[in-house]
């Protein structure tokens, strides 16, 4: 399937107005399966669907590590918009994940919680001290790193991105997608299916803001710093608080804020 999608507009410029085509990022239903039960149904952009799928199962508690999957494949009758996840016969799912729904839009990893208990049911894990160590100056250019590798974005301006560096600040993996918990889910899921989880010697950095969900799946994956180029909500800083997690924000223009931790930045 095809991650963008031409458009007929109408173009203004001043009080010229001309046809023309756009290129959109395409927004389609992805429904993941948990054998022939319905699990999940998000707004994402099409492409690295296997990741997503790992990514969310894992960033829910669902599964804990690749080898509890058996399988990932598109639906029996070929619907490239459902996942279908055979756990392997060992793996044991909670029968309350089961009860629950997962409908979410691109916008919100939450949308789907039935109820609050079930939000507090994922509780973030505390992570262990970490060895990581990163330069500020390394820090302020992994923004431009990340958008010299958004392909999709450069050519529709619509899609967030999420990113893992290394202490260098070299590019380890790079996911795009219309929603952002969607891009963190797929870079997790790829990191899980290729046997990389955790990720104790990774930087993660997401293109827009540090929402409590990006955090608590940077969490799930022991990621220990979080970086974003806008703000993160007072629910994000306190979990990275309480969980041990640098948090940065604002990461752009040569500037950055730390909210939370300064043991992975060198001169902090």
């Amino acid at each position: 399937m095809l991650s963008t999608a031409r458009v007929p507009v109408g173009k203004v410029v001043g009080h010229a107005s001309q046809r023309e085509e756009d290129l959109l990022a395409v927004e389609e239903p992805l429904e993941i399966r948990l054998g022939r039960r319905s699990l999940s149904v998000t707004m994402r952009t099409p492409g690295d669907d296997f990741d997503l799928a790992a990514g969310f199962l894992f960033a829910e508690g669902i599964i804990t590590s690749p080898t509890q999957i058996r399988g990932i494949e598109h639906a029996p009758d070929g619907n490239p918009n459902i996942v279908v996840v055979e756990l392997a016969p060992d793996a044991v799912v909670k029968p309350v994940v089961l009860q629950r729904g997962f409908v979410m839009t691109s916008a919100c990893g939450l949308c789907g919680k039935v109820s609050l208990k079930a939000l507090e049911a994922n509780r973030c894990p505390v992570l262990p001290r970490s060895s990581l160590k990163i330069d500020p100056v390394v820090l302020h250019d992994l923004p431009e790193r990340l958008r010299r590798q958004q392909a999709v974005f450069e050519s529709t301006g619509g899609l967030h991105a999420a990113a893992l560096f290394n202490a260098d600040g070299e590019l380890e993996s790079l996911r795009e997608d219309v929603g952002r918990h969607n891009a963190v889910d797929k870079l997790i899921g790829h990191a899980l299916l290729n046997s990389r989880i955790p990720l104790r010697d990774s930087v993660m950095l997401v293109s827009g803001r540090a929402s409590f969900e990006l955090v608590q799946k940077a969490l799930m994956a022991s990621i220990p710093l979080l970086a974003a180029v806008g703000a993160p909500s007072s629910l994000a800083v306190s979990t990275a608080e309480r969980c041990a997690m640098t948090l940065v924000g604002f990461l752009r223009n040569g500037r950055f804020n730390v909210y939370s931790g300064s043991s992975c930045i060198t001169g902090l």
